[in-house]
């Protein structure tokens, strides 16, 4: 078997896998925020920070869900990290945006965070302070789901298949369920381009 035939079932087995009842949780929750005119704020770091960027672009356009990804701003990232430390990047640009209990976390992350490890810790201050807010927070992630799955509300966790595999296909996973959230009739709103012409 090629190595291009294996990663794809791998990738085949961990769809198989997915639990589809925490995804429709997901659009749950982000379909009341939307519609108590909360915000969802996505969040990540490395790859999870990019898929923040487009998620945003997604959420915005397709379901008229006011989102921000937090790292667009490399200016303000990089101020921060200099002057106040990586850890607290996130929970200071929250707080600056009044993070309420009506609005919702989104994290992208392999591995989720793990607070005892010191691993990820932006993200599990980030969601530390979500839910010290109130806020909701959701995610995708990866391995054993760390700590947003420990403290989210809803998260959906992609198996691991491979060990040797686990970013990549977390990280791929993350970019086709969010399309599936943005094109789930709950939250859709707004027609695709392509979807749409004739």
């Amino acid at each position: 078997m090629s190595f291009a035939e294996s990663f794809i079932q791998e990738c085949q087995t961990a769809l198989g896998s997915i639990n589809c009842s925490d995804i429709e949780n997901v659009v749950e929750i982000l379909s009341e925020v939307r519609d108590h005119s909360g915000r969802l704020f996505i969040v990540g770091s490395g790859g999870g920070a990019g898929h923040a960027s487009h998620a945003v672009c997604d959420f915005r356009k397709l379901c008229n869900l006011e989102s921000y990804a937090p790292y667009d701003n490399v200016s303000e990232l990089t101020a921060r990290v200099n002057d106040e430390g990586w850890d607290v990047t996130l929970v200071n640009w929250l707080k600056v945006s009044r993070l309420s209990e009506k609005d919702a976390l989104l994290v992208f992350s392999v591995g989720g965070g793990n607070e005892e490890k010191c691993i990820s810790t932006n993200l599990v201050l980030a969601v530390k302070y979500a839910k010290q807010q109130q806020a909701k927070v959701v995610g995708i992630v990866g391995k054993d789901g760390g700590y947003t799955k420990l403290m989210g509300d809803a998260v959906v966790v992609v198996p691991t298949v491979n060990t040797q595999h686990i970013t990549p296909i977390t990280e791929g996973f993350q970019a086709l369920v969010w399309h599936l959230l943005v094109s789930h009739p709950k939250l859709q709103v707004n027609a695709t381009k392509w979807e749409s012409t004739k």
